[in-house]
């Protein structure tokens, strides 16, 4: 279809290929899951371009990266004109598409993304009706940069070559740093309705809701956060805190016998407070019991959970086959020797789908009780469940941290730490018995937790 039409609006896209797409995804939905909601968002967005396109005679273009023509046209179809995006960066290939529309005739152009599940032809065309009074049009996007871009012919030269240089794309200031440079530059404009593009893995929420569909896998409902603790007067607070407001979250906090404020201190903080006998196993078991959650998260007294956890969490239960999973792992220090450890610990997590307690490990209700709970048994508990879980289905880790303290690192040593943790983990592998194991591992004086 050749541009010669006056209006002209261009669609910024990516060919769906695995691996190469909505690559902050993956850790949560994998390459083909990320490859396959590029291509689902791609479809959405180009099904409200198509309406307008036909009812209000604008061109439509398609500007793409990876693949080529011959893919593209398979995909979407004939209907529209392909042009790769060329080289540069999201400012420099910007600049090119419009220059190119208006050399071919165009009197006002108008760019979009396709990461935006809220737009309408409604609002695209309002973009090209505020063309008709200001030089430029503005989609503000939520995250502090902008979904849409539209200008007049005669805007372009007027603004360039500031309007899309000088600015680091993907930061939160990309729209402030526009306005700026549009008003040096004398350029009018408008600001369009904010929206919410899905860019990260919280954002998933927002295509789901678009779509009007529930979840395929897994339909959200009650998560309970479960915290076993002894004399975490020092750390509880902290901890609790973290998880937030909201009335789809219980907290039970199992105390197994703490003769500090412990127990108080959850209680202020509208904690259930359960009393359940060590070892951890036990406790976690214990307060498993009382849960009324969907989905069980097994929280260290010592560790606090992200902001939003929640929304990670839901949102990883759309996965085929996932059953639990894990946040990645961060120590609350800022001594560079653990870096290293948190390395390997998430390099182990990830790669072998073995994460350990202090990760906030979470389940399906439902599978943690068909398994059995956590292993009656005084250490490894961990290790010995996500053994369990992995013949159950798949285990995510989650591509934001939990922060653990640091205390038994810094109490015994960082190297002395790791090497009993890696004695223990050898150990119980070679098939001695737990409680042999426990035994010098309190006399050792070494830590909680393996790494």
């Amino acid at each position: 279809m050749p541009i010669n039409f006056k209006k002209h609006l261009i669609v910024f896209t990516r060919y769906p290929e695995p691996g190469t797409t909505k690559t902050r995804l993956i850790p949560l939905i994998g390459a083909e899951g990320a490859a396959d909601l590029q291509r689902k968002m791609t479809e959405h967005t180009l099904s409200q371009v198509k309406r307008l396109s036909t009812s209000c005679g604008i061109a439509v273009e398609i500007r793409y990266e990876g693949g080529d023509k011959n893919l593209m046209q398979t995909w979407l179809g004939q209907d529209f004109e392909y042009r790769p995006q060329g080289s540069g960066d999201l400012g420099r290939r910007m600049k090119r598409s419009f220059q190119d529309a208006f050399r071919a005739g165009a009197t006002t152009a108008v760019i979009i993304g396709t990461d935006i599940p809220e737009i309408t032809e409604g609002i695209i065309q309002k973009a090209f009706d505020v063309l008709q009074q200001k030089n430029m049009a503005l989609g503000p996007a939520k995250d502090g940069g902008y979904y849409l871009i539209g200008l007049q012919k005669n805007s372009l030269s007027q603004a360039v070559p500031d309007l899309f240089t000088g600015i680091t794309w993907g930061v939160r200031d990309v729209l402030k740093k526009t306005i700026k440079i549009a008003k040096h530059s004398g350029l009018s404009f408008t600001l369009l309705d904010v929206l919410k593009d899905v860019d990260h893995p919280e954002d998933l929420m927002i295509w789901e809701r678009s779509q009007n569909t529930s979840p395929t896998v897994f339909n959200p409902n009650r998560i309970s956060i479960i915290i076993p603790a002894i004399n975490e007067a020092d750390n509880i607070a902290n901890t609790i805190e973290s998880i937030g407001p909201g009335n789809k979250k219980e907290v039970i906090v199992v105390d197994g016998g703490s003769n500090d404020d412990t127990v108080g201190i959850a209680k202020s903080l509208g904690a259930r407070v359960i009393t359940g006998t060590p070892p951890r196993a036990r406790q976690m078991n214990r307060g498993a019991d009382q849960a009324t959650g969907d989905v069980l998260v097994f929280l260290h007294a010592d560790t606090r959970l992200p902001e939003k956890f929640e929304e990670f969490v839901f949102n990883s239960f759309k996965q085929h086959k996932m059953v639990a999973g894990a946040f990645e792992f961060r120590m609350d220090s800022p001594i560079p020797s653990l870096r290293l450890i948190e390395r390997l610990a998430n390099w182990r997590s990830r790669y072998l789908k073995m994460p350990y307690g202090d990760q906030a490990i979470f389940i399906l209700s439902k599978v943690f009780h068909q398994i059995g709970g956590f292993p009656d048994i005084p250490i490894m508990e961990d290790f010995e469940l996500v053994r369990r879980l992995r013949k159950q289905g798949n285990i995510i880790i989650l591509p934001v941290p939990v922060f653990t303290s640091p205390r038994r690192w810094q109490n015994f040593g960082i190297l002395k730490t790791t090497l009993i943790n890696q004695l223990v983990i050898a150990a119980y592998v070679m098939g001695i018995a737990p409680e042999g194991i426990a035994r010098w591992y309190g006399r050792s004086k070494g830590v909680s937790e393996r790494r």
